[in-house]
């Protein structure tokens, strides 16, 4: 009987080493890489982030950090499983700062991104209309300040519309002194302006409105702003719009 209790803790030890070392064996203490390649895109009250995809078999997801300054605290305001990740919720003309980790099913979490992102949301909108101002001068001119429609003579309009009859062409004109604008030729769509040019500004303050170009004004009150035109009436324009409500911010949709 004594051998037998002798045996038979044996085995039971050896079953708890043979556990314990498969156990062990298996555990996975390596952190996934670190997120490469993270973006941002601007949008209204919202960024969009964008980075590689990981390609290790055990990744459980990716966690998004966020901060107010690039040297300041980042912390966690969500996961995905995706290799893009919505912020929404925020104020317009504020900069924010983002870092992405991924994470393993062990609980294994790389460091943060290598990237300095940084995103500052902007007000935008879509399919406004304003008119010739030789015709309809209350409606003939647009305050990005204000997101509306203005009189031509507005002190607050920053661009507006009108015929011109000796070249028999719509133009667009600067509505105040002080501010400036260029046709930066045509664009699949206003995103693909990413930040305001230093230079290649009108010097008369007028361009030539053209279906499908967009065009970047500097208001007279320090902020860069673009439009794209969509469609030209008899008497009238459409356009979308992007206005960045952070002075002297240059950027206008893809952050760094």
């Amino acid at each position: 009987m004594k051998n037998f209790k002798i045996l038979f803790y044996l085995l039971i030890s050896a079953s708890i080493l043979i556990f314990a070392s498969c156990c062990y064996e298996g555990f996975d203490n390596e952190p996934p890489a670190v997120p490469r390649g993270v973006h941002s895109i601007t949008g209204d009250e919202e960024v969009m982030l964008i980075w590689y995809a990981n390609t290790e078999p055990d990744l459980a997801g990716y966690r998004i950090y966020r901060s107010l300054t690039p040297s300041g605290y980042y912390y966690a305001i969500g996961e995905t499983n995706f290799d893009h990740f919505l912020d929404y919720g925020l104020m317009n003309g504020e900069t924010y700062y983002y870092a992405i980790t991924a994470f393993d099913y062990d609980g294994n979490e790389s460091d943060l991104s290598y990237e300095l992102v940084y995103d500052t949301p902007r007000p935008e909108g879509y399919n406004e209309q304003i008119f010739d101002y030789t015709e309809y001068p209350d409606y003939a001119g647009w305050d990005f300040s204000q997101y509306s429609v203005v009189a031509y003579d507005n002190p607050m309009c920053d661009f507006y519309y009108g015929y011109d009859d000796f070249n028999e062409a719509f133009y667009f004109y600067i509505g105040r002194y002080m501010g400036q604008i260029q046709d930066f030729g045509y664009t699949e769509s206003l995103d693909e302006i990413t930040y305001a040019p230093q230079d290649g500004w009108s010097s008369t303050g007028i361009v030539e409105a053209i279906i499908g170009h967009t065009y970047i004004v500097w208001t007279w009150d320090y902020h860069y702003a673009k439009f794209r035109v969509t469609s030209i009436g008899s008497d009238y324009v459409v356009f979308d719009w992007a206005y960045q409500v952070d002075p002297y911010n240059p950027e206008l949709v893809i952050g760094q």
